[in-house]
């Protein structure tokens, strides 16, 4: 056998490898959360709620921020099957603008991790009383009788 047919096998045999997800383990109620508009300098949180849909305990190994306006909270014990828990996601809100952060959850013995993430827009105190004043006069939808 050649050295060009070793590293074609080789190469056949990564491809087929099987990549262990955390989608087959875990299931989350949602994987991003829009903030909408939010103050600047008032931090926000989210609870990204998630199922052990496996037949055995999972473990949170890490929650990984894209920067550090964001602050996860992961659970650190092990959850058995069938049980739900959440990973906290936090918000600084410091810096004006629009935002989308995204934090990498990695789960023990599992290859390919899930990525949360948040957005939204963080207004200064001025922009925000306006938006807060025009949302209050928007009509009031809901069914007349």
């Amino acid at each position: 056998m050649g050295f060009a047919s070793i590293l074609i096998s080789a190469a056949l045999v990564a491809q087929n490898a099987t990549v262990v997800k955390a989608e087959d383990f875990v299931k989350f109620k949602e994987l991003s959360y829009n903030f909408g508009k939010i103050k600047q300098g008032k931090p926000v949180t989210h609870d990204f709620q998630f199922t052990n849909i496996s037949d055995k305990a999972v473990v949170v190994e890490t929650a990984t921020p894209s920067c550090g306006c964001t602050t996860p909270v992961w659970p650190q014990a092990p959850l058995a099957k069938g049980k739900d828990d959440k990973i906290t996601a936090g918000f600084n809100a410091l810096a004006q603008g629009a935002f989308n952060k995204s934090i990498t959850v990695k789960f023990a013995g599992i290859d390919a991790p899930i990525e949360l993430k948040i957005s939204g827009e963080v207004l200064n105190a001025d922009d925000y009383a306006k938006y807060e004043k025009e949302k209050g006069k928007a009509p009031k939808t809901g069914s007349r009788k």
